[in-house]
């Protein structure tokens, strides 16, 4: 997809991809991956990323994420805008949800419906709880797998997945594994396993090797910088990115790549700067 077919995919050939995961899983819809004519793999954009510029005006900021070529884009917060504005901001500026970062107490119990209903208004497929707390034991993330199956289960008839995002202390062990391994050793294939390049090689991982452990579980993936100061960018950091790509595009079945840049003088330029160098990859 370069940046002139990604300016023009619509809502409809996007999230018409965005629910599924093919015929395997038996929603019987094409990949992401196929979505606008294009073998390649969208490319939206954390918000959390210019979380500075959308708490002053999230309007202009996502007109400036547009204009930068992101067709798409995952929140990390609503900045006080119920579901109806979010989805009239992304309609105006021709962007659509790839994802949310749903607190992990939002999809449980009495809080899932509302939350499943908040994401079906905004057109988003993907519920990634960003955060739990570092567990002190293996069975305190047994309890946690379990939970998510569940919730997969639960969420499948709307067309829905759940999923985890990494962070630092997921790669601790714990009575010799890594809570990541206990959490996605005993979930189902339905739970999205959205890695973060830079949060893994923090944990002392190699997101490579985490990948490939776990084939087809990757539908989104964080895709950041890691090593190369805070201003370095996809390609001037220290993370393979050939071999993340590599697997992504033929075992991964990821179906969209999320960029995040966390740090740096100025996020916009930052995201920017990150777009190009994707560019230049081949990758938008």
């Amino acid at each position: 997809m370069n940046s002139v077919l990604s300016s023009a995919v619509t809502r409809r050939e996007f999230l018409g991809a965005i629910g599924a995961a093919g015929v395997t899983l038996g929603l019987g819809v094409a990949p992401l991956a196929q979505a606008a004519d294009s073998k390649k793999i969208p490319v939206g954009l954390q918000l959390y990323s210019v979380r500075e510029q959308c708490q002053k005006d999230l309007p202009g900021t996502l007109a400036a994420v547009k204009k930068i070529g992101y067709p798409a884009v995952e929140f990390a917060g609503y900045y006080d805008r119920s579901a109806k504005d979010l989805r009239k901001l992304l309609d105006d500026n021709g962007l659509v949800a790839c994802g949310t970062h749903t607190p992990y107490e939002s999809v449980q119990g009495d809080k899932l419906k509302e939350t499943v209903e908040f994401n079906r208004t905004i057109g988003n497929k993907f519920l990634i709880v960003p955060w739990m707390n570092e567990a002190k034991s293996k069975q305190e993330w047994l309890d946690r797998a379990k939970l998510f199956n569940e919730i997969a289960d639960k969420v499948k008839p709307d067309g829905m997945w759940v999923g985890y995002h990494a962070h630092q202390h997921d790669f601790n062990q714990i009575e010799g594994v890594t809570a990541w391994d206990v959490f996605f050793g005993n979930t189902k294939a339905e739970v999205i396993m959205q890695l973060d390049t830079s949060n893994c090689c923090e944990g002392g991982a190699d997101p490579v090797a985490v990948l490939k452990k776990y084939p087809g579980r990757a539908r989104s993936i964080h895709i950041k910088a890691f090593g190369g100061g805070p201003d370095a960018v996809i390609g001037e950091d220290k993370v393979d990115w050939k071999a993340v790509f590599a697997f992504c595009e033929s075992k991964g079945k990821t179906q969209v790549y999320v960029l995040e840049h966390e740090s740096g003088k100025d996020p916009l330029d930052a995201v920017k700067r990150s777009y190009e160098a994707l560019k230049k990859m081949g990758k938008v």
